[in-house]
């Protein structure tokens, strides 16, 4: 019968169908971070128990560590004293349990899904879990990649195993060239604005066609990252010879480890007559630089179009619009072109790559950030990919434009570390989620890309990118 890359995965991974109807699969590699572990190791002390697999866990701190550190920095110099006792215990529990973990003064340390695919711990085939929704991020390798729980994450440690329902089959086709100034992030917004933020609810989405084998790692691993944003949990994109060329060139594996695993690698892809329960075709030919207006992932424009009216949007999302629009600050018959922006963050596990500080430095070069603009700031996705970006000159195109170049961390994408919105503040950001208070409370946040993002940075405004 044939087969989803998906299904194939998932019989991989199967141990045996619980009573419960849910399945307990095996998992190959866990991230663990500050926010989400505490309790779980906690629950394995109380319990008197370690880790199963010592080496199938990954440590770092990403969300509440400061952006402004210096080479000096220590975890007692952080001044929140939450974000310093969540740091502080995620280091004496490595510690206590042996593993091994990527702390705040390490060179690898950076945001979870940023490290872990660059230091080569993602590899195709793997199941790979997290206490972070955008685990997802780690599917763009073919990986059965998800968000867990805080007491999944103790499950799973303890274990080495995880309780979960199978998904229904989704693939999405992207097919054609985009626009000039379009990008991926561009592409999965208007894939999410297309279905809506439940589009995706019970589906593992594989993105296939044209325009994703054309696109490098960096892209697609954006592309899974805003699966969780489409209503998916998980997203999957075909390993092929674009994915084999980056794990070559970041896995710890030997040469004859690597051709071992090759020959099972090529097999991870969905059968020509494998049946999907949910099909979807889109020519990103046609999209524009997609922009969020409101307060949801799926409240999505075209750059220079007008805000829905709501003289025509009918029943709970007229109700829905209005909250959305009275929150934003967004009057009738408005553009997002015509919304004067505050503060401007690219970053984020979306957009903190090498790649998308490429594109944001191409915008900003020998131009000064508007003096509308509060503050601009660029937050690298790890210590590599700062380190990366300095040997190129990035960071003197950005600091010469009047941008602050800060260290690691998943800094503004969320309000739990120094670098939050004001209220009523409007931010051109790069990141995944445009809730309300996301970036600090009563923060206006708008979605776009890096090249966007730069843009606005230094028109004060979203513009036209061509």
């Amino acid at each position: 019968m044939p087969k989803t890359l998906y299904d194939k995965l998932w019989e991989e991974h199967h141990i045996t169908t619980l009573d419960s109807s849910e399945s307990l699969l095996y998992i190959d590699r866990q991230y663990l971070h500050e926010v989400t572990s505490p309790q779980a190791f906690e629950g394995l002390s109380k319990k008197g128990l370690s880790p199963w697999r010592l080496n199938a866990n990954i440590a770092t701190p990403d969300h509440n560590v400061p952006t402004e550190r210096g080479e000096s920095f220590k975890t007692e110099n952080i001044k929140d004293e939450i974000s310093k006792i969540q740091v502080t215990e995620l280091d004496k529990n490595c510690n206590k349990f042996g593993i091994k973990q990527f702390d705040i003064t390490s060179i690898n340390q950076g945001i979870v899904h940023v490290i872990g695919p660059e230091l080569g711990y993602t590899l195709p085939g793997m199941t790979i879990v997290c206490g972070d929704s955008h685990t997802s991020t780690h599917g763009a390798f073919g990986c059965l990649a998800m968000g867990i729980g805080t007491s999944e994450v103790e499950h799973v440690l303890a274990t080495q195993t995880l309780k979960v329902s199978k998904l229904k089959n989704m693939r999405v086709k992207f097919s054609g060239e985009p626009q000039e100034g379009v990008t991926s992030k561009d592409i999965v917004l208007f894939l999410i604005r297309t279905i809506g933020t439940a589009g995706g609810n019970g589906h593992a989405i594989e993105f296939a066609g044209s325009y994703i084998e054309s696109i490098s790692m960096e892209a697609r691993m954006t592309i899974c990252n805003m699966s969780i944003e489409a209503g998916a949990k998980v997203g999957l994109i075909a390993p092929d010879a674009t994915t084999f060329n980056y794990v070559k060139d970041h896995s710890q594996l030997s040469e004859e480890e690597f051709e071992d695993a090759m020959s099972h690698w090529t097999s991870l892809v969905s059968d020509n007559d494998a049946s999907f329960d949910k099909e979807i075709a889109i020519d990103v030919s046609l999209i524009k630089p997609q922009v969020t207006w409101g307060t949801s992932p799926e409240m999505v424009v075209d750059f220079d179009q007008e805000i829905p009216n709501l003289d025509f949007v009918d029943g709970e999302n007229k109700r829905n619009f209005e909250l959305a629009k009275k929150y934003m600050g967004i009057e009738e018959n408005q553009k997002v072109t015509d919304l004067k922006f505050d503060r401007v963050f690219i970053g984020s596990c979306t957009n903190s790559r090498i790649e998308d500080l490429r594109d944001a430095a191409k915008v900003v070069d020998g131009k000064k950030v508007s003096e509308d603009i509060i503050e601009a700031i660029v937050v690298p996705g790890s210590g590599l990919v700062k380190e990366q970006a300095e040997s190129e000159g990035l960071h003197i195109i950005f600091e010469e434009a009047g941008f602050m170049w800060r260290d690691p961390g998943c800094s503004m994408c969320l309000g739990m570390n120094p670098d939050q919105l004001k209220p009523y503040e409007r931010c051109a950001s790069t990141s995944n989620r445009n809730f309300e208070g996301r970036q600090g409370n009563l923060g206006r946040t708008h979605l776009m890309s890096p090249l966007m993002a730069a843009l606005t940075a230094v028109n004060g405004r979203v513009v036209d990118p061509s």
